[in-house]
């Protein structure tokens, strides 16, 4: 019986110091495939009715200057290796959050099965003005991490909103804290006029202006990156 245990012992010492080791190396398979589920600040195809011609995170001046694309390339070059991604934009759900199924009309989102899930909606959702909508908010967020994390237990990043409303973040932080996701506040990034695109270029249209630029998108791109380090996602 003794052998039997002392073998057993060495066992789980191996696994450990296999486990220690391969994150002393960075453990690129922390973030081996990363879900972004967003809105236009993530993802917006051309739109003439808006007089925009990208395809990526409104309103930045390439694809690699979006929030999501720094993020990727950040992890890239701090693991030695390109996750797989999969970006979202799930504006339906932010409109129709107390009907809208996600699990039936989003199937993809949930067949990826993500190791990591920066979830950073919020902008538009309509204002949350009572305590019904408030609550029937933050129970739709929490249905859809829950439904995230059992589909394949990955780690939940919930960003604030941009432009900070404290009722929508309050509901944002709450369902994050109850499903054990982190909750990254950028709710300065709003407050700082040098942080959207109408800063550092002109629009034809208010509503793209009023988004994001270069700066203010990688200062989005900064916080989730010092958040994975944080929570030793990324290691060198």
């Amino acid at each position: 019986m003794n052998r039997i245990i002392q073998i057993s012992l060495v066992l789980i010492s191996l696994l450990i110091s296999q486990s220690v080791a391969k994150a002393a190396d960075g453990n690129p398979g922390k973030i081996g495939k990363i879900l972004f589920l967003g809105n236009s600040i993530t993802h917006h195809g051309p739109s003439v009715k808006v007089d925009w011609t990208g395809n990526w995170g409104m309103a930045a001046s390439a694809e690699e200057k979006d929030y999501v694309h720094l993020v990727l390339h950040s992890i890239s070059e701090t693991t030695g290796k390109a996750p797989e991604a999969l970006i979202e934009n799930i504006v339906e759900f932010e409109r129709n959050y107390a009907t809208y199924d996600m699990m039936e009309k989003r199937k993809n989102i949930f067949a990826f099965k993500a190791d990591v899930v920066v979830l950073a909606i919020g902008e538009n959702v309509a204002s949350l003005k009572t305590d019904e909508s408030k609550a029937t908010f933050k129970s739709s967020l929490v249905k859809l991490l829950r439904a995230l994390k059992a589909n394949n237990n990955p780690t939940i990043l919930v960003r604030s909103c941009f432009w900070a409303e404290p009722a929508k973040d309050a509901a944002l932080k709450q369902a994050c804290q109850e499903v054990s996701g982190v909750y990254v506040d950028i709710s300065t990034l709003g407050k700082d006029k040098s942080n959207y695109a109408r800063a550092e270029r002109e629009f034809k249209n208010a509503g793209v202006a009023n988004h994001p630029g270069d700066k203010g998108m990688q200062a989005i791109a900064t916080a989730l990156i010092e958040t994975m380090k944080n929570c030793k996602l990324l290691t060198r």
